[in-house]
């Protein structure tokens, strides 16, 4: 194995050149927004942070593996030199985003960020890093136009102080985009010498970062390959927060801290649905004791010193916190929002009173309108920890009546709610993607009934139940990784039994035979469906585009009231 450099450049252009492609085993495109801009942010800042060592595998007179190009790079017209067996996401992010392939997504950088003062910082940079910051936005279509319009005009994004990342991108494609963006640009004014600058900066930034990779030779064997890569993904076990608050919990206290978590999961058993309740623990934790749940609160030796002071108040918003995350319909992790909802929720419930009345009402009424609005907006993005402390200072003033300003999170000039068209772009909530989720949990929580037994979802039985495409996947495209079928709106939580009988059929003939089967005349049908926000009349139509417009009507409705802190009956 021998461990080498190449600059990004370089690697571009084997992509373009079909000399780097992917074994065909490797699992598809995996990555997540956050995950691509914060790659982006690694690259772009001067001095720079690492990305990670690339693992590739010399291709000899044949190739080992089936392979595929990486996505969005052209078809290989000859045999490869390299197989990718490590690094796929980070390529095909790099790739994706710096070549403008990603479909109703753009990707833009702040030139010349302005720090913000009023927001603790997650991160000390140091007074001699440049780290320009990277901004993701969906679009979609609204009769015909594109939305956000003002992605489209680069005057309007330059007066923004942004800029394509496309622009940056290395070799003749970036410096045809730059030549394209800079002649719109131009005539308005706003180019100037130091943009210039700036962008060709960042372009010899790009072009000239460093990947390692550690290379194996064409001799290897296939088994050795395959064993290697299978060691690369699943060795690292780095050490977790948690572990650290452990040993000073211990050192400071005597106490355990595993034994606490089995005392509150013996209490709590759905606290565990959550995802790893030892890192939901220490940002309630962290709330609680007036700091933001942050890596360097954790390290802070008086974060272990503090932490039995607030248990009982933890425990408290644990028991009444995960109560309510499941009667607003998030049932545990699979659909969760994000992980702001479950400590931000559970803290907030740790000061409301066991037998409170009317101070009670008010306060579910508020954490509701946090819940949702952290479901439905980005408020919670890449500063999660630090915006999430200063929401719960607000909303935890008034609760207690000694404040009614401004909580930021309540703030829809920043943080609008998302439009019917958003809402009808939504993937599949079977990924961890912010509104996919929210709107999964807004479907459940008037009940949910399934379609065959009409039981209510509940804890219980969630887990017997499957994401079900209403439309599914034989009917329109037949094709699985089809973005179009893979929508939220397309989607409902029905049992194992109900989803094999559904095949490829229409809606109205699925429905109609579930109907007969079950002796169930189309009232009770209806019922079943609506408990799922799902029209009936729009649905057995058998018209995909117009049910979606129809369901996406019945979600915006609920998602309204519940953003205000009511209860959509």
């Amino acid at each position: 194995m021998e461990a080498r450099n190449k600059k990004i450049e370089d690697w571009f252009a084997m992509i373009k050149q079909g000399q780097i492609v992917l074994p065909r085993f490797q699992r598809h495109e995996a990555w997540r927004q956050a995950q691509v801009i914060g790659l982006l942010e690694n690259i772009l800042r001067d001095p720079p942070l690492p990305i990670g060592a690339l693992l590739t595998l010399e291709v000899g007179d044949e190739e080992l593996f089936h392979s595929r190009p990486i996505v969005g790079a052209p078809e290989p017209q000859s045999k490869p030199s390299m197989h990718l067996l490590d690094g796929q996401q980070r390529m095909t992010a790099l790739w994706r985003s710096l070549t403008g392939d990603y479909e109703n997504l753009d990707v833009f950088i702040t030139i010349n960020p302005e720090p913000d003062e009023d927001e603790e910082a997650e991160i000390d940079l140091g007074e001699d890093v440049d780290a320009p910051t990277v901004e993701a936005v969906k679009r979609w279509d609204r009769k015909g136009v594109t939305q956000p319009v003002w992605c489209d005009n680069p005057v309007e994004v330059l007066e923004r102080g942004q800029i394509p990342v496309t622009i940056i991108c290395p070799g003749s494609q970036g410096e045809a985009a730059l030549n394209e963006w800079k002649s719109k640009v131009e005539e308005s004014g706003a180019l100037t010498f130091d943009i210039i600058s700036r962008i060709v900066a960042l372009r010899q930034r790009v072009a000239k970062y460093d990947i390692p990779f550690l290379s194996l030779s064409s001799k290897t064997g296939r088994d050795t390959a395959l064993d290697v890569f299978i060691r690369m993904n699943t060795s690292a076990t780095p050490l977790k927060d948690f572990d650290i608050v452990v040993a000073q919990l211990e050192s400071a206290t005597g106490d355990s801290l595993h034994d606490m978590v089995e005392e509150l999961v013996e209490a709590v058993p759905a606290a565990r649905d959550y995802g790893r309740i030892e890192d939901s623990i220490l940002s309630v934790a962290a709330l609680l004791m007036g700091k933001a749940p942050l890596k360097k609160t954790y390290l802070d030796r008086s974060f272990g010193e503090e932490f039995s002071s607030v248990w009982s108040r933890l425990k408290h918003g644990f028991k009444h916190g995960i109560s309510f995350l499941r009667s607003e319909g998030i049932f545990n992790e699979r659909c969760l929002p994000s992980e702001v909802v479950v400590y931000l929720t559970c803290a907030l419930w740790a000061d409301v009173p066991e037998h409170a009345f009317d101070s009670g009402g008010n306060a579910r009424t508020l954490i509701r309108k946090a819940l949702w609005r952290a479901s439905y907006t980005d408020r919670y993005g890449k500063t999660s920890a630090t915006r999430a402390f200063a929401d719960y200072k607000a909303l935890r003033l008034m609760m207690t009546a000694k404040d009614f300003g401004l909580c930021e999170l309540f703030d829809e000039t920043f943080y609008p709610l998302p439009a019917k068209e958003e809402l009808i772009l939504a993937g599949w909530p079977g990924r961890k993607d912010r509104l996919p989720r929210a709107l999964l949990a807004t479907g459940l929580r008037r009940g949910g009934l399934d379609f065959a037994d009409g039981a209510s979802i509940t804890l219980d039985n969630f887990y017997s139940r499957e994401f079900h495409h209403l439309y599914p996947v034989g009917v329109l495209s037949g094709d699985r990784a089809d973005e179009k079928v893979n929508r939220a709106l397309n989607c409902a939580l029905i049992t194992w039994t109900t989803n094999r009988r559904v095949g490829a059929q229409t809606p109205s003939e699925y429905i109609e035979k579930r109907a007969k089967a079950a002796a169930l005349g189309m009232d009770a049908v209806r019922q079943r469906l609506e408990s799922h926000l799902i029209p009936y009349d729009a649905l057995v139509a058998d018209d995909y585009e117009e049910f979606l417009t129809a369901r996406a009507d019945r979600m915006h409705a609920d998602m309204l009231k519940l953003c205000e802190g009511a209860s959509p009956q």
